[in-house]
């Protein structure tokens, strides 16, 4: 069973930074992709980021600009660098992973992390 696990969650001034890792528990170097999601306060969950096998990436409008996700294949770990951090961003953020084999032309995420508090205040 593969395990992801979030860090690197708090709180933080609107204007200023966090970094979230997500440690896989196997190598992520052959994944289909992998992705930062967020359910905000009483909302529903939304993605923010994902980065696919061939290293492309795509970013949510509202986070474009600010965050930038990216990925050690030494380490297994997927992060996402937040930047000029927004009150709306606060959220639980989770990461996410396609495992399969045989990729397909959309990514499906079976594998969730636990989810790490993002508090943003004004």
């Amino acid at each position: 069973q593969v395990q992801l696990v979030e860090s690197g969650g708090g709180s933080v001034q609107a204007g200023g930074s966090l970094k979230l890792s997500c440690a896989a528990s196997r190598y992520i170097d052959s994944t289909c992709g992998m992705g930062w999601y967020r359910q905000p306060p009483g909302k529903e969950r939304e993605s923010v980021s994902i980065i696919r096998s061939d290293g492309s990436t795509s970013y949510a409008d509202s986070v474009k600009g600010r965050f930038t996700i990216s990925q050690d294949n030494t380490k297994n770990t997927l992060y996402l660098q937040m930047n000029s951090l927004k009150t709306e961003d606060t959220a639980v953020y989770y990461c996410a992973a396609d495992f399969r084999t045989h990729c397909g032309v959309s990514l499906f995420f079976s594998y969730w992390g636990q989810g790490t508090q993002v508090t943003v205040s004004s």
